[in-house]
């Protein structure tokens, strides 16, 4: 009877211990999704800060941050597209920007900033993959395998990390051209970017369109690549964001005014992204900073970029 009445406080005992755990348990992934949750949409913070070299130092700190949030939440998919974006953003936005600066007196380190900046691209292309997959398992694979069939599967919602998985990995393309095997994959970035456009042409005021541009104007004609349509899509993001971002303007001079050898275009165009107030959309603020220190590198560039 004794040891009947034992074994049983035991087992309830066990039954408590276990039910405690089960509940701190939840607890923790509860405030684990609440803050990725706040994190994933942290990015209009960053976003509207007027000092970059404060965003630059930050930046790293964040995207850390939101990693170890997904080694307790890995299929957080607002994590997953705010990781993609966060070091597509970093790399392209700053590291690209540090290398193309210190080509012109240490190419050694010139090549070791972009090296970086491409494997942090394909580090976000990682993570848009895994956006992607948490409502389509197995997206990466069957995109390989069957690609029309993949990007079929594609709804709207699936757009911020459909976009993001192009972005990055484009932008990795572009960071490593002496890679045949990531250069070989430009017609996958073509196909993601062309069925993000199709589900949502005017996706964040214009950034599928931007993206479009140095797409159809960074290819040659036999490749496959269109001036006139790059001059489209340049015509509807500017139209897309009321001209109020820099970042079309210069896409659009450097990629096609320079392919054309138009140099009256590119210090017109560049212009126009210099005359862009940064304080007149906050949200797009460290953007505007970031582009219009690229448009001013550029312009002090203009004898190297044209022929006469």
């Amino acid at each position: 009877m004794i040891a009947a009445v034992h074994r049983s406080s035991a087992l309830l005992l066990a039954v408590a211990l276990l039910a405690s755990a089960g509940v701190a348990c939840s607890i923790r992934k509860f405030a684990v999704n609440r803050l990725g949750d706040a994190l994933a949409g942290s990015g209009a913070t960053y976003a509207s800060d007027d000092d970059p070299q404060l965003v630059e130092d930050a930046l790293p700190f964040a995207l850390k941050l939101i990693e170890s949030l997904l080694a307790e939440t890995p299929r957080h998919r607002g994590l997953l597209v705010s990781a993609a974006g966060g070091f597509t953003q970093y790399a392209y936005g700053f590291l690209r920007q540090d290398a193309d600066e210190a080509e012109e007196h240490d190419l050694k380190a010139a090549d070791a900033l972009r090296a970086r900046a491409s494997r942090l691209c394909l580090r976000a292309r990682r993570y848009a993959l895994r956006g992607i997959e948490t409502a389509h398992p197995g997206f990466e694979d069957r995109l390989r395998a069957d690609q029309a069939a993949a990007l079929g599967e594609m709804e709207a919602s699936d757009v911020p990390p459909l976009y993001w998985t192009a972005a990055s990995w484009g932008a990795a393309i572009s960071l490593a051209k002496s890679d045949p095997d990531l250069v070989a994959d430009l017609s996958v970035v073509g196909a993601l970017i062309e069925r993000a456009h199709s589900l949502r042409p005017d996706y964040d005021r214009g950034t599928i369109e931007e993206l479009l541009i140095s797409y159809e104007g960074g290819r040659s004609d036999a490749m496959g690549g269109s001036v006139g349509r790059a001059r489209r899509h340049f015509e509807r993001a500017v139209a897309l964001s009321e001209g109020q971002r820099a970042s079309p303007f210069i896409t659009f001079a450097e990629t096609v005014s320079v392919r054309e050898q138009d140099r009256k275009e590119f210090e017109s165009i560049l212009g126009r992204a210099l005359e862009v107030d940064p304080d007149a959309r906050p949200e797009w603020r460290l953007e505007n900073i970031l582009m219009q220190r690229r448009a001013r590198w550029l312009l002090a560039r203009t004898d190297i970029l044209f022929l006469e």
